[in-house]
């Protein structure tokens, strides 16, 4: 087992624009330990994700629930693990600094802090509190032995407001403010994204979608690839695949392919 300073210096290193870290994004202790034996070499949480397995929607986990989600993660894999902490729980850059102290206390490698509100009528933070709020979580990661990679998220693309000169100035002040890694989840058009690479000087993070290909976004220079809760909705949409069969028809072709799931599993878990 390495140390946690270790495995964030690890972390770190796996950022390689142009040969990037595909990190996706497990949804519980068993979905983490399946794909790190796969051959994943970091795993981060999704609060989307995280949500479902408690039968809520994305935003309804509270900070205790997420930081004690992201240690259990931590405690069952040997490779580095992040957490999407959302906008950390608190408004004010105090708060955010705490939730992420809290972060360090569970051991892991990372963490990513957003500028969204979680309010709909005032989706986004305002630029300079955003900023505010990257350097006091990056001031906390960065505190002791363990050098925590702070990943500091623009999310206008996610929440009605698409304007990439926007997205790409608060990155930029996310990285004036000691931001490790940068990430505007929504970003889909490779022009954009090739603009957004160019336009920072520090690794930038991709949610891949439909119409991306790890292949284009490592020649766009990116640095690090997630899935954000697609896995896991991928999963439940297998599920409900499969029950819908079974009340319809009375069928359940679905056994075919829970053979494959059961046996990684099997391997996975020895």
């Amino acid at each position: 087992m390495t140390t946690q300073a270790e495995r964030a210096d690890q972390f770190l290193a796996l950022h390689r624009p142009g040969t990037p870290l595909l990190m996706p994004n497990p949804w519980d202790v068993g979905s983490a330990r399946l794909l790190a034996s796969l051959g994943f070499e970091a795993l981060a949480t999704t609060s989307s994700g995280h949500a479902l397995t408690l039968g809520r929607r994305d935003g309804g986990v509270t900070r205790d629930e997420a930081l004690a989600h992201a240690a259990a993660l931590v405690g069952a894999l040997d490779v580095p693990v992040s957490a999407d902490l959302e906008h950390g729980f608190a408004d004010d850059p105090d708060g955010v600094a705490a939730t992420v102290r809290g972060a360090v206390a569970a051991g892991l490698a990372g963490c990513s802090i957003e500028d969204a509100t979680g309010r709909p009528d005032d989706p986004l933070y305002d630029a300079a509190l955003a900023a505010e709020r990257v350097q006091a979580a990056v001031e906390a990661a960065h505190a002791g032995p363990a050098h925590l990679v702070l990943t500091a998220r623009a999310e206008g693309f996610l929440h009605g407001r698409p304007d990439l000169g926007d997205a790409i100035a608060r990155l930029q002040s996310f990285q004036e403010a000691g931001a490790d890694v940068l990430f505007a989840p929504g970003v889909r058009d490779l022009a954009d994204i090739n603009t957004l690479v160019r336009s920072v000087d520090r690794p930038v993070s991709v949610l891949l979608g439909t119409g991306l290909t790890v292949a284009a976004l490592a020649e766009l220079g990116v640095a690090r690839i997630s899935v954000g809760g697609s896995f896991a909705f991928a999963a439940m949409g297998a599920a409900v695949e499969a029950a819908r069969e079974l009340l319809a028809t009375g069928t359940h072709t679905a056994w075919e392919q829970m053979a494959a799931g059961r046996d990684a599993v099997r391997s996975a878990f020895g």
